[in-house]
């Protein structure tokens, strides 16, 4: 094992582990013992007491196996360690291919359940001995309004990869083959790949942005042709799955799927949308630090200041303990377990996967962090980030069954910018006044793009299907207009519209996946708001303690207002945009002060 390695020994020894093929015949075992026991039986649709047996086994079934038990996570974890290695991609691809077989084998399970009669699911819902799994049970029966019969369901599945799926990953694809010449940071030009031509528009070299820039804006120019049919193609598929389950709004099918009713989305989305003069006046700051009347639309996210105090990876992990310390000690307790039993991946290898993740499968199976640690001070807030989300699992783990072990998409990143902004406020208590406004200008660049930038993308997405439904195509031109119009609201008029801009809904993978975007803002603004609970009164964190360890067990509106929160309120949502708001005012006046500002 490498230096600063995951010890995955828990999982397996190896890669050719003889236990691997002992644990997958058992995996097989025990799936098809519960699906023969369950699948022609119907008393536990009918009877409470044979429902909960059946979720017992469904839960231990869950919580020890799942589709691909240790082996589909080992291999999955082995292959970000090691994306070059093909023999890694084949074990997990027929790992996958297994556990795809199985799933399909034990569907039968929620769907049946799902097509209990109403009256029977209400008496289910109040019987006592199915209280461990109301919510789950409650999230089956909502979803199950809106469910075709199992053969029209299966029809829908069978025709997702032509209406769907192949048409999304024909454009990424074309995408992600692209090279082109441009200036690199060297000040030579060379030829990068797509992705290292998105990363280059944030140089802090203007030539090398801009050029990097032009033949970003060429891509898109010659693929806008075929994401337009691609783009019309996924619309008119979303519109007829809509109009065969019934579905009242495009992004209706998200809601149910997240577990969080339309209303909390709306009133998001309203308070947000009211408040992009936030968004307007941090660009308008950005645009005067940088020395132009306005930016140009690639410039947008590029970096402000220097940021060069390293912090080698023992020297992060002292400050976040003392952040812990401060917040609680059993999260302390879970980033020191996690050093012990060497759960975090931390430096940068060839081979490795970039960026960084927290990964967890099954609630018996350890917490996994991947993060590229160079001793940025960046690399800090990412390290606290992803330990957010470990420290989340573990304390679901501990307080959940399997069928109530996850997060719903709304609070996901709760937990992840909670202690993140905690290690910056840390951060910031160490820095000087340079060093400072650099920190807060990038900390507002990344919640403008995290709730701005994504609301305004929700909206884009509102108008691309309801212009769609009316009219039944919409041309490049019209979709680049109502690209444009949703951007330039949140961003005003210090970013300029540039040339080229109206293609860039190309390249944007979320608009594809249908109104996921809102869950960036809502978990944000949530953490804002706990946030300050601790600050106000740190006995708070007992509060913030139970969300966490919630899980799946209750709808997230049930769980707020049990915390003394409606996340339905819009005013819940302008305390955190006035914390943004108050962020800026403060970055605005130490700029006036260092006389960044004329």
């Amino acid at each position: 094992m490498k230096q600063g390695a995951w010890n995955l020994t828990p999982l397996f020894e190896s890669d050719d582990d003889p236990g691997i093929e002992e644990k997958r015949s058992l995996l097989e075992q025990k799936s098809y013992t519960f699906i023969n026991t369950w699948q022609d039986r119907k008393d536990y649709l009918e009877d409470p007491d044979a429902l909960r047996k059946a979720l017992d086994e469904y839960e231990a079934w869950n919580r020890d196996y799942g589709t691909d038990g240790d082996e589909g996570y080992y291999f999955m974890l082995r292959s970000q360690q090691d994306q070059i290695n093909p023999a890694l991609k084949a074990s997990y691809n027929k790992i996958e291919e297994f556990g795809q077989k199985i799933q399909n084998d034990i569907q039968f399970f929620h769907l049946s359940i799902g097509r209990i009669p109403l009256e029977k699911q209400t008496q289910f819902l109040k019987y006592h001995g199915l209280k461990p799994y109301r919510h789950f049970l409650e999230r089956l029966f909502a979803e199950s309004r809106y469910m075709l019969s199992e053969a029209e369901e299966k029809i829908l599945n069978l025709k997702s990869p032509t209406s769907y799926f192949n048409w999304v990953k024909m454009t990424s694809g074309f995408l992600s083959k692209e090279e082109r010449m441009v200036l690199s940071e060297e000040g030579k030009k060379s030829s990068q790949t797509f992705s290292e031509i998105m990363s280059l528009m944030n140089s802090k070299t203007k030539k090398v942005r801009d050029s990097a820039a032009k033949a970003f804006n060429y891509i898109m120019n010659t693929h806008v042709d075929v994401a337009e049919a691609e783009l019309n193609s996924i619309l008119a598929n979303k519109k007829v799955d809509d109009e065969l389950r019934k579905m009242d709004r495009p992004d209706l099918a998200r809601h149910v799927s997240d577990d969080i009713e339309s209303d909390i989305v709306d009133s998001l989305l309203d308070a947000v949308s009211m408040r992009f003069s936030i968004s307007s006046r941090y660009y308008e700051l950005k645009a005067k630090l940088m020395g132009v009347k306005k930016l140009k639309y690639h410039e947008r996210n590029v970096e402000y200041g220097d940021v060069v105090k390293r912090y080698p990876f023992k020297k992060s992990v002292r400050l976040i303990e003392k952040v812990l310390g401060n917040l609680d000690s059993e999260f302390l307790e879970i980033l020191r377990e996690f050093l012990q039993r060497d759960q975090i991946d931390i430096y940068p290898r060839k081979g490795k996967a970039s960026g960084a993740f927290c990964a967890h499968h099954l609630i018996s199976q350890p917490t996994f962090i991947l993060i590229n640690h160079t001793g940025k001070l960046y690399d800090v807030l990412t390290l606290a980030h992803e330990l957010g989300h470990g420290i989340n699992n573990e304390l679901m783990r501990k307080r959940q069954n399997a069928l109530n072990f996850g997060a719903p998409l709304s609070t996901a990143e709760v937990a992840s910018t909670f202690l993140e902004d905690f290690v910056l406020q840390e951060l910031l208590k160490e820095a000087d006044d340079e060093l400072r406004l650099a920190l807060m200008m990038n900390k507002l660049n990344d919640d403008v793009s995290t709730i701005f930038r994504q609301v305004a993308c929700y909206r884009f997405e509102q108008s691309l299907h309801g212009e769609f439904r009316q009219k039944g195509y919409l041309s490049k031109e019209e979709i680049g207009k109502l690209f444009c119009d949703n951007m330039s609201a949140y961003m005003g008029e210090f970013i300029e519209q540039s040339p080229g801009s109206e293609n860039w809904w190309v390249y944007w993978g979320h608009i594809r996946s249908f109104f996921y975007v809102y869950s960036y803002a809502s978990g944000l603004l949530i953490s804002r708001s706990l946030q300050n609970s601790v600050k106000e009164n740190p006995l708070f964190i007992a509060r913030v303690k139970d969300f966490l360890s919630a899980g799946l067990s209750d709808s997230p509106r049930t769980i707020f207002r049990n915390l003394g929160i409606d996340i339905a309120d819009k005013g819940f949502w302008e305390k955190g945009l006035n914390e943004i708001e108050n962020l800026l005012h403060e970055t605005t006046l130490l700029a006036r002060k260092l006389g960044k500002l004329k």
